[in-house]
């Protein structure tokens, strides 16, 4: 008999995210319900490459347009399932995000709540100097992304939240029946008309 069930992985991943924002201080900046949680699916599976993105959908400071060689561009408007306008979209990519570690799922998901802009504008959390995305290490980045993942780990969230962050993507996929999720168009630069 077929199974009928199937895991959502972006909820899942919402959810995570969610706890998260609501447990640390470090992501309380974050409101989940303008952050938009999808998945891709990597065009090669093999273990190096992109795990998960943080897209933001404003520009520098959170302003609404950017001129680019005399000409004004918006960002593409994206929405939630719900209708509400999104500030940034999260993607995770399969499987490879999947075939990563625990600790390094969980990272992931630090790593790029971490990049929203402390005033939650749009833009991302811009850092001094010429390496403004990760600051002057991306090693050091990653490490303060490691330690907030384990001060959530240490609030005790429930075990069903991120017991599932445990299999890899095979697994996951044969103990649920299947694995479904929100997919978000890529967003786009859109012309805007010349001001008269």
């Amino acid at each position: 008999m077929a199974r009928t069930d199937s895991f959502d992985i972006t909820h899942a991943v919402r959810a995570i995210c969610v706890s998260m924002c609501d447990r640390l201080d470090d992501l309380s900046h974050i409101d989940m319900s303008q952050v938009g949680v999808g998945f891709c699916q990597a065009r090669k599976n093999v273990a190096h490459g992109i795990q998960a993105s943080l897209t933001p959908l404003r520009f520098e400071n959170g302003t609404t347009t950017k001129t680019v060689r005399r000409r004004r561009y918006a960002c593409q408007r994206i929405t939630m399932p719900d209708g509400r306008e999104c500030l940034y979209l999260l993607n995770v990519y399969l499987p490879r995000f999947q075939n990563l570690v625990y600790r390094e799922k969980l990272l992931t998901i630090v790593h790029e709540l971490w990049h929203i802009s402390p005033e939650f504008d749009g833009d991302i959390r811009r850092h001094e100097g010429r390496c403004h995305v990760h600051g002057p290490s991306q090693a050091a980045f990653d490490a303060h992304s490691q330690q907030i993942a384990e001060r959530w780990l240490a609030t005790s969230p429930a075990p069903e939240l991120h017991a599932w962050l445990h299999d890899d993507f095979g697994a996951l996929r044969n103990r649920t029946g299947g694995i479904v999720g929100t997919r978000y168009p890529v967003p786009k630069l859109v012309p805007l008309p010349d001001a008269t």
